[in-house]
């Protein structure tokens, strides 16, 4: 029997060659760019601040957060659910971790605010699912590859904080995957509470409308400044 392996990705892309640096530390105020389709990882430290920004407008940011120190503590939305009493998190709002402290703070949102905290990352199997006969690109393997490139090694695939993404939650309780509502140059900034490694994926996701209807998944930004 196979033993699941959370770290070891299901195939390849760009993110594995990416990487900022070695370790992932940045050049303070360098703005990078995400390629299409790919993820990278950051380290961000205490009192710093990590902003991630979307040229399309349309693109959506699957985002992680792991503590420098130990990546068993991560952001975990069940706990930020707990925490807020809300699934849409906001300006002033921490980003809890699975012991159930904020790794990082939003400071600063300049989209309508509409983002996800329910759906998983995107996966080899969800493709699967939706018909992909071939291996597609997608944000847990962009996850696994982007720790990987900095010499790190994913210890589980937490649930993400979709930035961007648009999943309306009905009172039923139904939900529906439907474009952003942000705008081009729309971005979003996290105060690091503590040192951080914080991993990006620009999702490509291209067979439900989340990255816009029309258009194909693109690239995001992000810089570290302060500290």
């Amino acid at each position: 029997m196979t033993v699941f392996d959370p770290g070891q990705p299901d195939g390849t892309n760009r993110s594995l060659d990416i990487a900022i640096s070695a370790d992932g530390s940045p050049e303070p105020g360098r703005l990078y760019t995400i390629a299409a389709r790919c993820g990278m990882a950051v380290r961000v430290n205490a009192g710093q601040t990590l902003t991630i920004s979307n040229p399309s407008g349309h693109q959506v940011c699957d985002f992680w957060i792991f503590a420098s120190d130990d990546l068993g503590e991560y952001s975990s939305m069940e706990h930020l659910h707990t925490a807020l009493g809300s699934i849409f998190p906001k300006v002033g709002d921490g980003i809890t971790s699975n012991l159930r402290h904020d790794l990082m703070t939003i400071t600063e949102d300049t989209s309508p605010g509409v983002h996800d905290t329910v759906i998983a990352s995107c996966d080899h199997a969800r493709y699967q699912q939706l018909g992909c006969a071939e291996y597609h690109d997608n944000c847990a393997d962009n996850l696994r590859q982007a720790l990987i490139a900095i010499g790190l090694r994913a210890p589980a695939i937490p649930a993400p904080f979709n930035l961007w993404m648009n999943v309306p939650v009905r009172a039923d309780g139904s939900t529906s995957f439907e474009p952003p509502v942000s705008a081009p140059g729309d971005q979003m900034s996290f105060r690091a509470e503590t040192d951080v490694v914080a991993v990006m994926s620009a999702c490509p996701q291209d067979v439900t409308p989340v990255n816009g209807v029309g258009t194909t998944p693109d690239t995001l930004e992000f810089r570290v400044t302060g500290g």
